[in-house]
């Protein structure tokens, strides 16, 4: 397996598009709290299609099959690959890591973990799922590596990816499934000037803050969305989501979320949890 993706003919500002959470079953029938997510995550993938922005490559942020199915994850591949472009994803608490290295390593969707875009940027992928539990945590393993990369490359521009939140939403439900070990992250970071921002998913809802001078982005789900500032579990009639994003040569990080627009997807809000 590649170590490290390289793109080094690649236009000066490098386009990235996240998708995260889509939740999808076996059958492409079922729904999570009364919205059908396959068909929530194809009018996502439609609008996409439909945008002007001519993006490079796609994240993919974890839980993107709900029920650990087959089915499921060749249905995400056999989506996602109509995008036409590189696809590097990440688990997230719901997902079946040996299923995706299995099913998720095909051409153009990639396993690999470490991307060298261009001359000034890298991303990296974290891997911060706790098999069996919703909260996450960084393992040694993946905290060493990170290092590992960024001393590799300590001047280029670096997006650090993972699933699990950093900054608190508000939601008592929801802060208790953050990234357990944030502490352990940054100061794994903080030698390295050149790490701009953190992307992540997993909270349903789209966040655009700051942690430690880091840009922080949080983004939609292809399906049901989490509403902020609710101690009980809550769901909202925001529609899904994706993001773009734009890094350039310079470091800065440009980005703005972008939700569906002609079909429109409402949950049961009288649901108390999934």
């Amino acid at each position: 397996m590649l170590t490290s993706f390289v793109a080094e003919e690649i236009k000066p500002v490098i386009k990235l598009l996240q998708i995260t959470d889509s939740h999808l079953f076996k059958d492409e029938k079922s729904s999570l709290l009364g919205v059908n997510t396959h068909a929530s995550f194809a009018q996502v993938l439609a609008e996409i299609n439909a945008e002007s922005f001519d993006f490079d490559f796609v994240l993919a942020t974890g839980d993107l099959v709900q029920d650990n199915s087959d089915e499921g994850y060749h249905r995400f591949f056999d989506m996602i690959k109509t995008l036409n472009k590189n696809v590097f994803w990440i688990p997230g608490n719901h997902d079946f890591q040996p299923k995706m290295f299995d099913i998720l390593a095909h051409d153009p969707v990639l396993s690999v973990k470490h991307l060298l875009l261009g001359a000034h940027w890298q991303i990296l992928l974290l891997d911060s799922q706790v098999f069996g539990v919703p909260h996450g945590r960084l393992s040694q393993y993946q905290l060493d590596w990170l290092q590992a990369k960024l001393k590799d490359n300590p001047n280029r521009y670096a997006l650090v990816v993972l699933h699990h939140h950093l900054l608190p939403t508000n939601c008592a439900w929801l802060d208790q499934h953050n990234l357990r070990n944030g502490q352990d992250l940054y100061e794994i970071l903080a030698p390295f000037p050149f790490v701009k921002g953190i992307l992540y998913g997993h909270i349903h809802q789209q966040v655009d803050s700051e942690w430690h001078g880091y840009q922080i982005m949080a983004t939609p789900s292809t399906c049901i969305q989490f509403k902020p500032d609710n101690n009980t579990f809550t769901l909202d009639s925001l529609q899904p989501g994706w993001r773009e994003i734009e890094l350039y040569p310079d470091g800065c990080i440009l980005t703005r979320v972008k939700r569906i627009r002609y079909k429109k997807f409402l949950p049961d809000m009288q649901e108390g949890g999934y």
